[in-house]
Parts: structure tokens; sequence; C-alpha cells
């Protein structure tokens, strides 16, 4: 606890009031002796009433002067508080002025400090310098989205214009105002008037051939089972005689008629194909021609027997159909063949085959109304004979190449052991693998 002038006060009172004390006690002596010397006469004396009532005298002495020491210590505290309260806001008003003298001490350093002053000017200039980059970073951005679109804008145009060409020049490729004919009877005097129903037959006959025929009969024969339906003949010389039968069914079966057209050159199992067809027509220049199925095999006697029963079985279901529309047997067929050429291949230009009954009408005129593009926009061919037509089938079952010797030939797929060629193949283009 601090030493303070209350405290100071205190002790120089404390040697008063205990001298005050003294004094009191040996004046108040005096009486209470007498009485009790009177009394010790009469009754026995107690040896610590004394000193009790001694201690009982000084403990009030005691409270008093702590009340009086009590009540002085208030007085000075209340004559003390007004200067406590003086230093305090003294105390207060020295912090303030100590903090503003900082603040300008502060202020004053920064502003007369030199390096603080450059750093401040470089920190201001690069803050421009950003502000200038990031826009000229923005203006380089905006004029190259302004060349970007007008680069797109070109593009575009050029675009627009090149789809503009193109459509023009595919425009160009279409008969425009004109569409095909479907008429229920096609032929019009002379001329042969053929739809957009129609199927080429080119090229050797193969499995695919056949599907591809047969599927477009069925297509066709849904989309109308009245319009005719054609199947249109460029060069053919004939091919496996599984897929000739099959293409035969799939015309003898449609609903809508199906008309056989021979345009150039039909042999063999397309002959046979033309012939048996229930209307066929063909210019008068075309040539069909009819044969003896013929293989080349392997093999022992044995086989050989078989392989010839089995051919014979099959040249009587195609042949014998040809023979008796002709109105002759198939050993006089036969005999015929070989009376018009050695070599057994008959051919006829059409219109003396029509007097074979090998085709039903000869035409002048063949008005394909079903191509309405122009032919050089179609895709190449990529068969041997004739060029590719709407609907003609891909030969992409022929190889092309040449032999040992140089010589260009064309190696056929290989068949079903159960079919055979029936092929007009004189100079051995055609070749087995």
């Amino acid at each position: 606890m601090p030493f303070n002038g209350a405290m100071k006060i205190h002790l120089l009172l404390l040697p008063l009031l205990f001298c005050s004390l003294s004094t009191l006690t040996g004046a108040e002596e005096k009486p209470v002796d007498a009485p009790a010397a009177e009394s010790k006469k009469d009754e026995p004396a107690d040896p610590l009433a004394g000193l009790k009532a001694e201690t009982a005298r000084l403990e009030a002495e005691r409270s008093k002067i702590t009340a009086q020491l009590a009540l002085e210590q208030a007085r000075l505290d209340e004559k003390l508080a007004g200067q406590k309260r003086a230093v305090a806001e003294i105390q207060a008003q020295m912090e303030d002025l100590k903090t503003r003298m900082d603040l300008a001490e502060i202020k004053r350093r920064s502003a007369d400090d030199p390096d603080l002053l450059e750093l401040r000017r470089k920190s201001e200039r690069l803050v421009i310098e950003a502000v200038i980059a990031k826009n000229e970073v923005e203006l380089q951005s905006f004029e190259m989205r302004k060349k970007e679109n007008e680069v797109r804008a070109r593009t575009n145009e050029i675009t627009l214009q090149i789809e503009l060409q193109q459509k023009e020049a595919e425009a160009r490729t279409h008969a425009v105002g004109k569409a095909p004919e479907y008429l229920k009877d096609p032929h019009q005097g002379g001329k042969l008037v053929i739809s957009d129903r129609r199927i080429a037959l080119n090229g050797v006959i193969t499995a695919k051939t056949a599907d591809h025929i047969a599927d477009r009969i069925a297509y066709f024969n849904n989309r109308d089972s009245e319009a005719p339906i054609f199947i249109v003949i460029d060069d053919c010389p004939g091919g496996s005689v599984m897929a000739g039968y099959k293409i035969i069914k799939a015309m003898h079966g449609s609903k809508a008629p199906v008309h056989t057209v021979v345009k150039s050159f039909a042999a063999s199992m397309a002959a046979c194909i033309t012939t048996v067809s229930k209307k066929s027509f063909a210019y008068p220049n075309a040539i069909l021609l009819h044969h003896q199925l013929s293989v080349g095999v392997a093999g022992n006697l044995t086989q050989h027997r078989e392989n010839v029963k089995q051919l014979e079985e099959w040249w009587r279901r195609l042949a014998d159909p040809v023979a008796e529309k002709m109105g002759l047997t198939r050993e006089e067929f036969i005999a015929r063949m070989y009376q018009e050429a050695s070599t057994g291949d008959w051919s006829e230009f059409a219109d003396n085959a029509r007097k074979l009954k090998w085709v039903d009408e000869i035409v002048e005129d063949i008005e394909e109304t079903s191509l309405l593009r122009h032919p050089d926009s179609q895709q190449a061919a990529s068969t041997t004979s004739a060029p590719r037509l709407p609907g003609m089938p891909p030969q992409t079952e022929i190889i092309e190449s040449n032999d040992e010797r140089g010589k260009p030939i064309a190696l056929l797929p290989r068949l079903n052991p159960l079919d055979a060629y029936w092929l007009y193949n004189p100079d051995g283009f055609y070749r087995l693998q």
C-alpha cells in the first residue's frame, strides 16, 4: 500500500492517543480501587477481575480511536478527491497531446522524407501505367475482335456465295419442271416410257445382284402394286443360275407388272430372264444370246458324274421354260443352238429374236423419265461394261486384274458348290478365283 500523507498523520496521532489513554487510565484508577479495597474487607478478591475490566476499557477506547481515524480518513479523502480528479484530467490531456504530437510527427516525416515521396510517386506512376496498359490491352482486344468479326463476316459471305453456286450447279443438274411418268401401259406406239421404278441389270449376275433386284421389286410393290416396274439391261453376259432364278421368281411373284428392257446385250442367264419375263421389250439392234450351261470343274470320274447330274437338273429347270415359249422341246432347242453356231452360242438381233419369242416387243424409242439428274453428276461406274445408271448394283465382287501374260481378266466370286455359272465368256475374260 503506498505511504501517503494520510498514513503519516495517523502515525503522528498514535503516540498522542496512547499518552491520552495512559493519562486517562491513571486518573481513573483511584476511585475504582477504593471501593475495591473496601470490598476486600467483606468478600474474597478475584485476581482476574481487574484485568478483565481493564481489557474492556481498552477495547472501548480502541473502538473510539478507530472511529475517529476512519472519520479523519474520510475527511482527508474528500479533501483530496478534487486534486485526484485534476491529476486524472491533466494525465488525459497529456496523453491526447502526445497522440497529436505523434500524429503530427508522422505527417511531418511523411511530408519531408524524400525516399517516401519518391516511393509514393513511383506507386502513383505504376498505378497510372497499369491503367494505361489495361486500356491498351482492351483496345487491342477490341481491335482483334473487330478484325475477327470482319474475317468471319467475309468468310460467311464467301460461304454463302459457294453454297449459292453449289445450289445453282445442283439445280442445273436436275431437269426442272418434269417428273417421272407412271403409265399403266408404258408402250405408246413405237415408244416405251420408263419411270423411276427402274432397276438396272448389268455386268455379271451374282448373289448380290439378285438381292439388289429382289429388294427393289418388293419395295416398288409396297409403294404401288399397279404401276409397272422395269428391269433395264444394257450389257449383261449372264452369271449365277441360282441368282438368276431368284430374280425370275421375284419378277413372277410381283403384283405390279415387271417389264424387262434390253438396250444392248443380254446373254445366257440374262437372255433367259428376258425370255421368261411376262413382258419384255428391246431395241431392234439389241442382241440376245442363248446357249447351254458350261462349267469347268476338277475331280474324279464320280465327282464329274455328280456335277453333270447337277448341271442337267439346272438346265432342265431353266431351259425348259425358254424352249416351251419357243414351241420347242429341250432337245430341239439344243439342236437349233448348234445349227445356228458351231459353238452352240445362238445369238440374234432383237427384231429377229422377237420372231423366236425371246422378246415380246420391239421399240424404236425409250423415254427415261426418271433421269432427272445430269448423268455426269452420278457416281462413276465400277463395272467393266456399261456406265452406272440409277438402280444399278455395285459390282464389288468382281476383281479386275491381269493374268501372267498381262492380259486383262476379271475374277468371278466363288459360287455355292451347288450353283453354276451360265455365262457368255468366249475370250476367257471372266475366270474363277
